[in-house]
Parts: C-alpha cells; sequence; structure tokens
C-alpha cells in the first residue's frame, strides 16, 4: 500500500530520499501504517470497554465504575508516555523501543481475549504499558524525518500521521466493535490483538527507511546509573507487592485499591515533572521561557482532553442506555459512534492542513495560542450541545442518533485546532535534553484530564453522574472560559515562544 503512495523524491538527502509519501519522507509511510493498525488495535478495543464493563454478559459494573475504570485506563497509557520517552533517550532508543511496545501490546490484547474476568485487569494493564512506551516515541520519529522545526513540511507531516491514526481508529469499532457486541466480547478483543501484529510485522519491515536519528540513544545510561535505576525500580517493586499483598490477605482489597492511588498519581506527576524541568539548570533561559510558554499549552490541552475522552465514556453509556441507535429504521451497534470522529477527521485533516499553509502564505496563519483557545470554545461548545438530547432522555423519550453525530462533529473541529498542532509545537518546544521525554510531557496533559474524570466519577469517593445537565453545563462553562482566557494572553504566550510559531 505504502509504495503505490510514493514519487520521485523533489528533495534528496532526506531520510528514504529516493521516494516520498505525499511529498514527506518515505519513512513517513511506515510510521503511518505502523500507527495506523496500532490505533486499529487500541481504539477497537476501548470502543468496547466500557460497554463491556457495564453488560450483563461482561463485568456488570455501574456506569459510574464503568467510568471511572476506562478514564483510569486512559489516563495510565498517557502517563506510562512519559517513562516511555525516558526509557528511548537512556536505553534503547526510539526504535527499539517501539519494536519492544508493540510486542506488549500484543500480548495484552490476547490476555484480554482469555475468557476469565482475573485475567482483564492484566491484560488492561499490559495494553497500557505498550503503549506508553510506543506514543511518545513513535511521534518523535515524525518529527526525526524533517530538517529542523524550520522545515515546512512539519506540520503537514504531522497532519498526515494523524489521518494515519484515525485511519485505524474510524475501521476499528465497525469490526472489532461489532464482533465484540454482536458474537463475543473477547472474540473483539482477539481482533485488537491481529492489529497489532500487523502494525508490528509492518514497522520491522519498514525500519529501513527511518531516519538513523531514531536508532540513536540520546543520553545513554552509564553504568553506575543503570545499577542505581535497577534498585529503586526493584524497591518500589517489592514495595508494591508486600503493600498489596497484605492488603490482599487481609480480605479488604477492592478494585479502588488501584484506581484511586493511579487516579491522584496522575494529577500529581504531571505537576511533579513539569515543576522539575522548571527547575532544572542545565537549561538556558531560552529553553525556560519556551518552557514557561509550553504550561499554558498543557494546561489548555488538560481541559480539553477532559470533555473530550468522555466521548468514549459518558457519551458511548448515554448512547447504550437513552439514544435511539438507528439509521432509516436499521439498528447498529453502540460502538460504531467511536467511528464519527475518525471518519470526520480524515475528511478534514486535508482542509486544515491545506488551510494553514495558504493562511501562512498570507501571513495569515493563527497562532498556536489561538488555535487552542478555538479547540478549547469548541470542546466547551460540544457539551452545551449535549444539554439537548440529555434533555429529551429526561423527558422519557429516546434521543435520535443525529444529536451525538453532531456533539462529535464539534468536538473533531475542535480536535484539529487543537491535537496535530499540539503534536508539532511540542517536538518544536522540547529543550534538546528532554527530546523524547517532552512528547511524554504532552501526553500527561491528557493523563491530567482523565484523572480529573475518574475522580469525579468513582462511587467510591462520591463521584457525580457526568451525564446530569448541571454537571455537563458546568463542564462546558469551564472549557469556554479556558479558551476565552488562552486568547486573551495569546501575545504574552507569543513572546515566551521565541523563534518557534
Amino acid at each position: 500500500m505504502a509504495s503505490s503512495l510514493t514519487k520521485d523524491s523533489a528533495r534528496p538527502g532526506t531520510p528514504g530520499s529516493e521516494k516520498t509519501f505525499f511529498g514527506h519522507p518515505r519513512g513517513l509511510a511506515t510510521l503511518f501504517m505502523t500507527e495506523m493498525w496500532e490505533r486499529f488495535s487500541y481504539y477497537g478495543m476501548r470502543a468496547l470497554l466500557p460497554l463491556y464493563l457495564v453488560a450483563p454478559g461482561g463485568l456488570h459494573l455501574s456506569a459510574g465504575t464503568a467510568t471511572a475504570i476506562y478514564a483510569v485506563y486512559l489516563s495510565l497509557v498517557y502517563l506510562l508516555a512519559l517513562p516511555g520517552g525516558w526509557f528511548a533517550d537512556r536505553v534503547l532508543g526510539p526504535r527499539k523501543t517501539v519494536a519492544v511496545a508493540g510486542a506488549i501490546i500484543m500480548l495484552g490484547h490476547l490476555t484480554l481475549a482469555l475468557p476469565w474476568a482475573g485475567s482483564f485487569y492484566g491484560g488492561l494493564g499490559l495494553v497500557a504499558i505498550g503503549s506508553g512506551l510506543l506514543k511518545a516515541n513513535i511521534s518523535t520519529m515524525v518529527g526525526h524525518l524533517y530538517n529542523g522545526p524550520e522545515d515546512p513540511r512539519r506540520d503537514g507531516g504531522f497532519t498526515i500521521f494523524y489521518i494515519g491514526i484515525n485511519l485505524g481508529a474510524f475501521a476499528a469499532p465497525l469490526v472489532i466493535g461489532t464482533v465484540g457486541e454482536n458474537v463475543n466480547w473477547h472474540f473483539g478483543f482477539a481482533l485488537a490483538a491481529l492489529g497489532m501484529a500487523l502494525g508490528l510485522v509492518q514497522f520491522l519491515l519498514g525500519t529501513r527507511h527511518l531516519s538513523s536519528r531514531s536508532d540513536i540513544v540520546p543520553t545513554p545510561l552509564s553504568a553506575a546509573e543503570k545499577s542505581a535505576t535497577l534498585r529503586k525500580a526493584g524497591f518500589w517493586a517489592a514495595v508494591a507487592i508486600v503493600f498489596y499483598g497484605i492488603v490482599g490477605l487481609s480480605g479488604l482489597y477492592t478494585l479502588n485499591w488501584l484506581l484511586i492511588p493511579i487516579t491522584i498519581a496522575g494529577l500529581i506527576i504531571p505537576v511533579m515533572v513539569i515543576a522539575r524541568m522548571k527547575r532544572d539548570k542545565d537549561l538556558d533561559r531560552t529553553e525556560q521561557s519556551k518552557l514557561t510558554a509550553y504550561i499554558w499549552f498543557f494546561v489548555a490541552a488538560a481541559v480539553f482532553w477532559m470533555i473530550y475522552d468522555q466521548g468514549g465514556s459518558t457519551l458511548s453509556l448515554f448512547a447504550e442506555s437513552s439514544a435511539d441507535n438507528t439509521v432509516f429504521g436499521w439498528e447498529f451497534p453502540v460502538s460504531w459512534y467511536q467511528s464519527v470522529n475518525p471518519v470526520l477527521i480524515m475528511a478534514l485533516a486535508p482542509v486544515f492542513a491545506w488551510a494553514w499553509l495558504a493562511l501562512a502564505r498570507r501571513g495569515k496563519e493563527p497562532s498556536t495560542a489561538t488555535k487552542f483557545a478555538t479547540g478549547l470554545v469548541l470542546v466547551g461548545a460540544s457539551f452545551f450541545l449535549f444539554l439537548a438530547p440529555l434533555s429529551i432522555a429526561e423527558g422519557g423519550h429516546k434521543a435520535t442518533a443525529l444529536w451525538l453525530a453532531g456533539i462529535y462533529f464539534v468536538q473533531t473541529v475542535g480536535e484539529l485546532t487543537l491535537s496535530p498542532v499540539g503534536l508539532s509545537v511540542t517536538t518544536k518546544m522540547a529543550p534538546a535534553k528532554y527530546a523524547s521525554q517532552m512528547m511524554g510531557v504532552w501526553f500527561l496533559a491528557v493523563t491530567a484530564g482523565d484523572s480529573v474524570t475518574a475522580l469525579l466519577s468513582n462511587p467510591a469517593v462520591g463521584g457525580v453522574d457526568l451525564d446530569k445537565m448541571g454537571f455537563v453545563a458546568i463542564e462546558a462553562t469551564l472549557a469556554v472560559l479556558a479558551g476565552f482566557a488562552v486568547w486573551m494572553y495569546r501575545r504574552k504566550v507569543k513572546a515566551l515562544m521565541g523563534n518557534v510559531r
């Protein structure tokens, strides 16, 4: 497939310069296809997850507990992207780390496919670990394909890469979701394992087209550092084993002994990581200024993802219980709603990529801060729109599928103004010392947002019903106000960014 989408290079000297992929380095095709299959496995399983958690034939949990588990799982995936970046920076390098990650993800999905409830959470953990190792590093390798932050193709390359993500995400609910809901939940999880296997094979076959920078370990651990790291890891692993062993033997253990600590960690660790970077004396004044500007984008992204990621939990569970999931009288699986966003991404992403370039040529492209502000206002507007189907459901009627499609549409437009732009600006503003780790910091914004959702929805800590009109209105208002704040301070943020645009 990739070879049919290439043509002779107009820019000799780039990685894989004998061919290009839509005018971009040939290695982008390898990363595009790898990410497409990995996202097929990830989003297919994710579309099934909340439905499996509440289904009588699944784990049959309450909606609040299912939302908390879903949010904690997402927060853990993105939380582990930071040590995943560290592992590439200090131990294996991005390319080898991604290969290891693919194998772990495949094993996790195979574990989920086992018909035993006890293996379910172990499978989730393996998928989270593998996804954390993969996420930051595959995006970093996209950045490696270009000639520095000033390469004019860079933002367009990340947008094309984003299409690969969403191509896999579009197909996954239609295939994995249908099999999981209509045939057998565990057969669906097995299909996710097959998707990751295909992605891993494709990556291994195409690595020769990647930049040589992706094989480099930027700051390898010394022998003393390796020894110290292993001692610390062993100590904390022993502490966890002893602690949970005591809790388990005492008969006090419940799932919240895992959910709540992970939720708290997801709120505290992002703050600690950014604070540690700000205190780093090795960063010069320019890098510190860019890092200060980046905090604005981080907080904005956390608010955005807090609302956006409820499209797979709050909205999905609402659709399962209170929506008329039919088109012209034909009923479709609830998981299919998760294909609406990616198909819109594929339709609109090229339009956005073209628009940014066209505006840039005229000197009228919006600043990064303005794009982020727009994304926040739109995700807030999507939850204001959510009030309509909630009102219909409270009146004892089923909301039509078009309401939910409309919500996903507004969220998608907001996503395109924020997410690919955030990926690109992260690689541009990353201090050299934190090359791969900085991409992990970007993903910590998702961790923070989803951790807030997990904390709010968990019944064990007095969780609220996230699909109630009052709380939905509060979230929508918060996002719009945050967007307005970013827009008001856009000139200050632009000045802090220095030469990055």
